[in-house]
């Protein structure tokens, strides 16, 4: 790995820590080695994520860069990144495989050449890289893996990722990108002149109600699968699941306006879905 890119990564990696604040509440009280393990996959996509959005210079660059010293874990080999190094221990002792986490580097490859999407088809192939994998590698930590529990978990994680943009089409417009379907733009007549304004028009809050819909009965599609787990695994997953129900209501709380301020989900919010969710 080149130094430029290394000092960038080492930079970013500790601007992630600082955004430890949205590390999931629930997660908190899980043991210290789960927890350990969680919050090194949390920095590796965080950082990679940083790398694509925010890093100087040649992004794709640094990205490939990132990927070399990522390949070197499952090589047997010493990472050169503090993030990677930490996250190296957690591959090793939960004998996690490498696809999920190259497939989080491509969806940030992709990010620098894909910047807007026609189809809702084609935003959900998208989440099968940017978010997807994430929850798969959470149920090889807690070695509960199977394939039913894959794809409810792949149901929860695109709905995350659906939310998390229609929080920040604001963030996402500033960076050259639209994730909202040019499809579904056009059935609401909304045109990408209408992301800039500072007050959401009612066009765009009426496709973000559409589309939050949209995320919300992927969450419930997902749901079962804390029904599914017991012990840790069913307080982590469930945590996520809160969290994004959480979303959910914050936009709806916002009425939609997304423009004016991004909506935060509140606390209480997240805690009173988790409690629902673990006992259902």
């Amino acid at each position: 790995m080149a130094e430029g890119t290394d000092v960038t990564v080492r930079r970013l990696s500790v601007r992630g820590k600082q955004r430890a604040e949205n590390f999931p509440v629930a997660l908190r009280v899980l043991p210290r080695r789960l927890r350990g393990h969680l919050e090194a996959v949390y920095g590796f996509a965080r950082t990679v994520d940083d790398l694509g959005d925010e890093s100087t210079g040649d992004r794709l660059a640094n990205l490939a860069a990132f990927a070399a010293d990522l390949k070197r874990i499952w090589a047997g080999q010493t990472p050169r990144t503090p993030v990677l190094s930490r996250l190296a221990i957690t591959v090793r002792e939960c004998h996690l495989p490498s696809e999920p986490f190259f497939r989080l580097v491509e969806a940030n490859r992709q990010d620098q050449r894909v910047h807007t999407y026609a189809t809702y088809a084609e935003l959900r192939e998208y989440c099968t890289l940017s978010a997807d994998p994430v929850g798969r590698i959470v149920l090889d930590v807690f070695a509960v893996t199977t394939d039913e529990r894959v794809a409810f978990s792949d149901d929860i994680c695109t709905a995350l990722q659906l939310v998390e943009h229609w929080q920040d089409v604001a963030e996402d417009r500033r960076a050259g990108r639209i994730y909202l379907p040019a499809e579904d733009m056009a059935r609401f007549s909304v045109v990408p002149a209408d992301l800039d304004k500072s007050e959401t028009p009612s066009r765009v809050r009426e496709l973000l109600a559409f589309e939050t819909d949209r995320a919300a009965r992927l969450f419930r599609l997902g749901a079962p699968l804390v029904a599914d787990l017991r012990g840790w695994a069913k307080l982590a997953v469930g945590g996520f699941l809160a969290g994004g129900l959480a979303t959910v209501d914050a936009l709806r709380r916002a009425d939609y306006d997304v423009l004016a301020a991004t909506p935060r989900p509140r606390k209480t919010r997240v805690l009173r879905h988790l409690v629902a969710e673990v006992a259902r």
